[in-house]
Protein backbone atom coordinates (compact mmCIF):
# COMPACT_ATOMS: atom_id res chain seq x y z
CA UNK A 1 0.00 0.00 0.00
CA UNK A 2 1.16 3.55 -1.14
CA UNK A 3 1.94 6.09 1.88
CA UNK A 4 2.51 9.67 1.72
CA UNK A 5 6.48 10.63 2.15
CA UNK A 6 7.86 11.76 5.28
CA UNK A 7 6.80 15.24 5.97
CA UNK A 8 10.34 16.22 6.17
CA UNK A 9 10.86 15.29 2.27
CA UNK A 10 6.95 16.71 0.88
CA UNK A 11 7.64 19.50 -1.27
CA UNK A 12 7.67 23.16 0.07
CA UNK A 13 5.26 25.43 -1.63
CA UNK A 14 6.62 28.16 -3.43
CA UNK A 15 5.76 31.51 -2.16
CA UNK A 16 3.93 33.36 -4.63
CA UNK A 17 6.15 36.32 -7.02
CA UNK A 18 3.42 38.92 -6.50
CA UNK A 19 4.29 39.09 -2.84
CA UNK A 20 7.30 40.15 -3.91
CA UNK A 21 6.55 42.54 -6.26
CA UNK A 22 3.39 43.76 -3.57
CA UNK A 23 6.28 44.98 -1.49
CA UNK A 24 8.65 46.19 -3.71
CA UNK A 25 5.54 48.46 -4.83
CA UNK A 26 4.36 49.48 -0.82
CA UNK A 27 7.97 49.88 -0.45
CA UNK A 28 8.24 52.55 -3.36
CA UNK A 29 5.20 54.21 -2.44
CA UNK A 30 6.48 54.81 1.10
CA UNK A 31 9.45 56.33 -0.36
CA UNK A 32 7.55 58.63 -2.94
CA UNK A 33 5.57 59.66 0.20
CA UNK A 34 8.35 60.59 2.31
CA UNK A 35 10.16 62.63 -0.63
CA UNK A 36 7.29 64.82 -0.92
CA UNK A 37 5.90 65.05 2.57
CA UNK A 38 8.73 65.74 4.29
CA UNK A 39 10.96 68.36 2.59
CA UNK A 40 7.78 70.50 3.26
CA UNK A 41 7.62 70.70 7.00
CA UNK A 42 7.39 74.24 8.16
CA UNK A 43 10.34 75.04 10.98
CA UNK A 44 13.41 76.42 9.63
CA UNK A 45 14.55 79.73 10.50
CA UNK A 46 13.84 82.89 7.71
CA UNK A 47 16.94 83.88 5.95
CA UNK A 48 18.80 86.90 7.25
CA UNK A 49 18.22 90.42 6.02
CA UNK A 50 21.64 90.43 4.40
CA UNK A 51 20.36 87.86 2.09
CA UNK A 52 18.33 90.29 0.17
CA UNK A 53 21.29 92.68 0.00
CA UNK A 54 21.51 93.85 -3.58
CA UNK A 55 24.69 94.39 -5.57
CA UNK A 56 25.69 97.77 -7.12
CA UNK A 57 24.12 98.46 -10.17
CA UNK A 58 22.13 95.16 -10.20
CA UNK A 59 18.39 95.10 -10.62
CA UNK A 60 15.55 93.23 -9.01
CA UNK A 61 12.77 91.13 -10.62
CA UNK A 62 10.39 89.12 -8.59
CA UNK A 63 8.43 85.98 -10.32
CA UNK A 64 5.58 83.63 -9.52
CA UNK A 65 6.15 80.00 -11.59
CA UNK A 66 4.57 77.71 -9.04
CA UNK A 67 6.82 75.92 -6.70
CA UNK A 68 9.49 78.07 -5.66
CA UNK A 69 11.78 75.44 -5.69
CA UNK A 70 11.55 74.98 -9.47
CA UNK A 71 11.44 78.59 -10.19
CA UNK A 72 14.80 79.35 -8.17
CA UNK A 73 16.11 76.40 -9.82
CA UNK A 74 15.05 77.31 -13.46
CA UNK A 75 16.80 81.03 -12.70
CA UNK A 76 19.91 80.37 -11.33
CA UNK A 77 20.89 78.10 -15.04
CA UNK A 78 20.02 81.94 -16.38
CA UNK A 79 23.70 83.76 -17.33
CA UNK A 80 23.32 87.55 -15.45
CA UNK A 81 20.99 86.14 -12.62
CA UNK A 82 23.36 86.75 -9.51
CA UNK A 83 20.93 85.22 -6.95
CA UNK A 84 17.76 83.64 -6.29
CA UNK A 85 15.99 83.75 -3.22
CA UNK A 86 12.45 81.84 -2.71
CA UNK A 87 9.51 83.59 -0.71
CA UNK A 88 6.09 84.67 -0.92
CA UNK A 89 4.25 87.98 -1.52
CA UNK A 90 1.20 89.38 -2.95
CA UNK A 91 -0.81 88.53 0.16
CA UNK A 92 -2.55 90.37 2.63
CA UNK A 93 -0.32 89.43 6.05
CA UNK A 94 3.03 89.96 7.26
CA UNK A 95 5.95 87.47 7.58
CA UNK A 96 3.77 84.28 6.59
CA UNK A 97 5.15 81.09 7.27
CA UNK A 98 5.21 78.68 4.86
CA UNK A 99 2.14 76.31 6.70
CA UNK A 100 0.34 79.52 6.29
CA UNK A 101 0.78 80.24 3.16
CA UNK A 102 0.04 76.41 2.27
CA UNK A 103 -2.82 76.92 3.81
CA UNK A 104 -4.59 79.18 1.29
CA UNK A 105 -5.54 81.80 3.85
CA UNK A 106 -2.89 84.55 3.36
CA UNK A 107 -3.22 85.16 -0.17
CA UNK A 108 0.30 85.11 -0.93
CA UNK A 109 1.74 83.27 -3.98
CA UNK A 110 4.86 81.20 -4.19
CA UNK A 111 7.76 83.58 -5.51
CA UNK A 112 11.16 84.06 -5.97
CA UNK A 113 13.23 87.46 -6.05
CA UNK A 114 15.53 87.42 -8.77
CA UNK A 115 18.71 89.67 -8.72
CA UNK A 116 20.52 90.00 -11.96
CA UNK A 117 22.98 92.33 -13.81
CA UNK A 118 20.82 94.48 -16.83
CA UNK A 119 24.42 95.00 -18.56
CA UNK A 120 24.32 90.55 -19.20
CA UNK A 121 20.21 90.05 -19.47
CA UNK A 122 17.86 92.57 -19.76
CA UNK A 123 14.39 92.74 -17.70
CA UNK A 124 12.61 92.25 -20.78
CA UNK A 125 14.54 88.65 -21.82
CA UNK A 126 14.28 87.69 -18.16
CA UNK A 127 10.47 88.02 -19.22
CA UNK A 128 11.20 86.01 -21.92
CA UNK A 129 12.80 83.67 -20.10
CA UNK A 130 9.78 82.97 -17.54
CA UNK A 131 6.98 82.40 -19.55
CA UNK A 132 8.82 79.40 -21.27
CA UNK A 133 9.17 78.00 -17.13
CA UNK A 134 5.51 77.66 -16.51
CA UNK A 135 2.00 77.46 -18.30
CA UNK A 136 0.47 80.36 -18.20
CA UNK A 137 -2.75 78.95 -19.62
CA UNK A 138 -3.98 77.47 -15.78
CA UNK A 139 -5.43 79.98 -12.98
CA UNK A 140 -4.18 78.94 -9.75
CA UNK A 141 -2.33 75.85 -10.08
CA UNK A 142 0.88 74.82 -11.86
CA UNK A 143 1.17 71.62 -12.73
CA UNK A 144 0.36 69.21 -9.44
CA UNK A 145 0.24 72.01 -7.21
CA UNK A 146 -3.06 73.71 -7.26
CA UNK A 147 -3.90 76.65 -5.35
CA UNK A 148 -3.72 80.53 -5.07
CA UNK A 149 -0.04 80.10 -3.17
CA UNK A 150 0.78 78.34 -7.17
CA UNK A 151 -0.85 80.90 -9.27
CA UNK A 152 1.30 82.63 -12.13
CA UNK A 153 2.42 86.24 -12.20
CA UNK A 154 5.07 89.07 -12.60
CA UNK A 155 5.61 91.41 -9.93
CA UNK A 156 6.90 94.56 -11.22
CA UNK A 157 8.91 96.59 -8.89
CA UNK A 158 8.90 99.96 -10.69
CA UNK A 159 6.31 101.58 -12.65
CA UNK A 160 9.09 101.06 -16.04
CA UNK A 161 9.00 97.30 -15.01
CA UNK A 162 5.18 97.18 -14.79
CA UNK A 163 5.31 98.40 -18.34
CA UNK A 164 7.87 96.20 -19.63
CA UNK A 165 5.89 93.62 -17.89
CA UNK A 166 2.65 94.48 -20.42
CA UNK A 167 4.40 94.54 -23.15
CA UNK A 168 6.17 90.85 -22.75
CA UNK A 169 2.34 90.14 -22.18
CA UNK A 170 1.22 91.39 -25.39
CA UNK A 171 4.22 90.50 -27.55
CA UNK A 172 3.31 86.62 -25.98
CA UNK A 173 -0.46 86.76 -26.97
CA UNK A 174 0.67 87.60 -30.44
CA UNK A 175 3.12 84.66 -30.89
CA UNK A 176 1.90 81.81 -27.89
CA UNK A 177 2.33 78.47 -29.87
CA UNK A 178 -0.97 77.49 -27.64
CA UNK A 179 -4.84 78.27 -28.43
CA UNK A 180 -5.40 78.68 -25.05
CA UNK A 181 -5.70 82.31 -23.10
CA UNK A 182 -2.77 83.95 -20.62
CA UNK A 183 -3.91 83.64 -17.59
CA UNK A 184 -0.77 84.97 -15.57
CA UNK A 185 -1.40 88.32 -13.41
CA UNK A 186 0.81 91.19 -13.67
CA UNK A 187 0.52 93.54 -10.86
CA UNK A 188 3.13 96.04 -8.68
CA UNK A 189 5.22 94.20 -5.90
CA UNK A 190 4.51 95.16 -2.48
CA UNK A 191 6.39 93.50 0.55
CA UNK A 192 8.12 90.39 -0.20
CA UNK A 193 8.98 87.86 2.21
CA UNK A 194 12.02 85.28 2.01
CA UNK A 195 10.44 82.16 3.18
CA UNK A 196 12.40 79.28 5.57
CA UNK A 197 15.71 78.56 5.13
CA UNK A 198 15.22 74.84 4.19
CA UNK A 199 13.29 76.08 1.12
CA UNK A 200 16.35 78.14 -0.48
CA UNK A 201 18.45 76.17 -3.06
CA UNK A 202 16.46 73.78 -2.27
CA UNK A 203 17.77 71.93 -5.88
CA UNK A 204 21.31 71.81 -4.72
CA UNK A 205 20.95 71.02 -1.60
CA UNK A 206 18.20 68.25 -1.79
CA UNK A 207 18.87 67.26 -5.15
CA UNK A 208 17.15 63.57 -5.41
CA UNK A 209 14.16 65.13 -3.46
CA UNK A 210 14.07 68.07 -5.77
CA UNK A 211 13.93 65.88 -8.87
CA UNK A 212 12.10 63.33 -7.76
CA UNK A 213 9.26 66.05 -7.04
CA UNK A 214 9.80 67.76 -10.29
CA UNK A 215 9.50 64.39 -12.39
CA UNK A 216 6.40 62.96 -10.56
CA UNK A 217 4.85 66.26 -11.00
CA UNK A 218 4.86 66.53 -14.38
CA UNK A 219 6.50 69.97 -14.68
CA UNK A 220 9.01 69.36 -17.67
CA UNK A 221 6.58 66.85 -19.59
CA UNK A 222 3.83 69.52 -19.60
CA UNK A 223 6.17 72.65 -20.54
CA UNK A 224 7.84 70.63 -23.78
CA UNK A 225 3.88 70.16 -24.92
CA UNK A 226 3.51 73.60 -24.13
CA UNK A 227 6.89 75.18 -25.58
CA UNK A 228 8.57 72.73 -27.28
CA UNK A 229 12.09 72.58 -25.84
CA UNK A 230 11.61 74.52 -22.37
CA UNK A 231 14.08 77.81 -21.49
CA UNK A 232 15.68 75.56 -18.94
CA UNK A 233 16.48 73.19 -20.40
CA UNK A 234 18.41 75.07 -23.32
Amino acid sequence: MNSKPPASHAAKPAKPRFALWLALAVSLGLIGWWEFATPRAPGAATPPAEDLAQPAGSEVAVLAGGCFWCTEADFDKLPGVLSTTSGYTGGKTSNPTYSEVSSHATGHAEAVRVVFDPKQVSYAQLLAYFWKTIDPTVRDRQFCDIGTPYRTAIFAATPAQLQLAKESLAALAQSKPFADPIQTQIVMLDDFYPAEQEHQNYHQNNPVRYNYYRTSCGRDARLKQLWGTPAASQ
